[in-house]
């Protein structure tokens, strides 16, 4: 057997792989990152001709980087920025348009449309996910719609659907040489057109999306071999496990059991509990969601709680507003001033997710005085995500009935100790930083490993996992129900800021 296993981790803003010893441990890593397209306010796209490249690209660089031959692999593993939708020619792998990244917001006037009838939870109990700009599946009505000759090349079966998995797994696999058009389960779950029952596509849904069922990728377990890749540097190496970034980190985290979850700090914010291998549905304004399937296994559950903005907020201070060079700096700004100085900031730039599910939000900042500075808004910046992970939380102890006694976190900002800090402390409850951070591609490798016996099972995964460092709240109570409060009032200030005539204006000329 092989000694190292490799993990593709294709992420909004960049694309990794990495590739990992029998111990977790990290032995190469190499990263590329690709363009942000804002064609109009609330559209966001990337292009997927440079997302295969980059693809293409990290994996030689991290094999090189390692000495590597494909030999040396064990197994690849997928993981991806979810939701975000491609629709692109079978015979010359040529996209259609450019990809609808999961935060766009064009499909408003189509939420809009479809909740006419039944209302915005009218396919809940199938898919266990409200009507939202959110979802690929009114992400691909539009493609069909509105590019020319779409909807006929779609039916004569001339083009594919798929996720970001979908799509790079079928270039890695041969592309329109044979390429394999496949996703996983905790994918499909997030087109809102696959039943959380069946673990298929479902024909009313597809009826009532007018969606082709030829276009879409056959649906399978999160943990299996696939094919192998064509791809030079790692020809022949299986592809073995492909799950959504967030059910990634879950597993990442080794969340196994019924009632464990983790918080992931990227470009957005997700909260995932394992509920088990029953559906339920969230009463509380979060989603049912496939956590994973390993092999012919049942199926486990997630309750989820979505922020669209949280390591975004702080690209967007970086990049838009020039308030620091790189995006670590923030916590050094914040540290400069005592706290937010009485400031809000709710980054409802795609609308506002979990609990709220307000696709016509629009962000705001509140409180806003001749005291305020740039270390304020930094920090304002930075508390912001505490505060929605918060909500979330909130909402996942009512919907499962389970504590949270301690919040497991991954991603890049839990690098930034001040932001863990105030986590702890609006939570009241200790927040824990694992040894291994990378947990998103771990938990892609973990599939992968299980799928070819690299890994022995899921006790020897649980082994693996240990805590880098905790947070303890310090904060009075009175003080922290102050700040949160405030910070509720400001949430409501950004509600309905987009109304229906504005939607159906910017919506012309697609």
């Amino acid at each position: 057997m092989p000694d190292y296993i490799g993990a593709v981790d294709q992420g909004t803003t960049s694309t990794r792989f990495i590739i990992f010893d029998r111990a977790g441990k990290i032995v190469a890593c190499a990263q590329q990152e690709h363009e942000q397209i804002y064609p109009k306010p609330g559209w966001v796209e990337h292009n997927p001709d440079e997302i295969s490249k980059r693809t293409r690209e990290v994996v030689a660089g991290a094999m090189a980087q390692a000495h590597l031959q494909p030999s040396d692999l064990a197994a690849i593993g997928i993981t991806n920025q979810r939701e975000t939708t491609i629709l692109w020619n079978r015979k010359t792998g040529r996209p259609v348009y450019n990809a609808l990244v999961w935060q766009d917001t064009r499909v408003g006037d189509l939420v809009a449309e479809f909740s006419q009838s039944g209302g915005p939870d009218r396919f809940r109990e199938k898919t266990g996910l409200p009507l939202s700009t959110y979802f690929s599946g009114l992400k691909l009505l539009w493609l069909l719609r509105s590019v020319p000759h779409a909807r006929e090349q779609a039916e004569a079966g001339d083009l594919l659907f798929g996720t970001i998995d979908t799509f790079v797994l079928w270039q890695l696999t041969g592309g329109p040489d044979g390429g394999l058009h496949i996703t996983d389960c905790t994918n499909a779950s997030r087109t809102q057109l696959m039943n959380l029952k069946t673990l298929d596509w479902d024909p009313e849904l597809l009826s009532a999306f007018g969606i082709p069922r030829q276009i879409l990728p056959k649906i399978c377990s999160s943990s299996q071999i696939y094919g192998v890749a064509a791809l030079d540097a790692v020809k022949g190496v299986p592809i073995a496990g492909i799950l959504g970034d967030q059910q990634a980190a879950l597993v990442g985290q080794t969340c196994f059991q019924q009632g464990e979850a983790k918080n992931t700090y990227g470009t957005g914010c997700f909260l995932l509990m394992n509920i088990g291998t029953e559906v339920v549905q969230s009463k509380f304004g979060l989603v049912t969601t496939v956590a994973f399937k390993f092999n012919d296994q049942p199926a486990n559950y997630a309750l989820e709680g979505s922020v669209a903005i949280a390591g975004a907020l702080v690209q967007w201070i970086r990049d838009n507003f020039g308030l620091i060079s790189k995006s670590p700096e923030i916590e050094t700004l914040a540290k400069t001033v005592e706290d937010s100085g009485g400031i809000y900031f709710v980054p409802a730039f795609s609308g506002l997710y979990a609990p709220y599910w307000k696709h016509n939000a629009r962000g705001v900042i509140a409180g806003l005085s001749r005291y305020t500075n740039k270390g304020h808004l930094a920090r304002a910046v930075l508390e912001a995500t505490a505060f929605q992970t918060r909500e979330m939380v909130e909402a996942m102890e009512k919907d499962s009935g389970v504590p949270l006694n301690v919040l497991r976190t991954d991603g890049g900002m839990v690098e930034n100790e001040l932001l863990m800090q105030f986590q702890a402390d609006i939570l009241d409850r200790p927040v824990v930083r694992p040894a291994v951070k990378e947990t998103t591609a771990l938990g892609a490798a973990y599939a992968a490993g299980l799928a070819v016996g690299f890994f022995s099972d899921l006790n020897d995964l649980r082994s693996r996992w240990s805590v880098d460092r905790t947070w303890t709240p310090r904060m009075e109570a009175p003080r922290r129900e102050e700040l949160y409060r405030f910070w509720k009032k400001a949430v409501t200030r950004s509600f309905d800021w987009v109304e229906p005539t504005d939607a159906k204006d910017k919506s012309k000329g697609a």
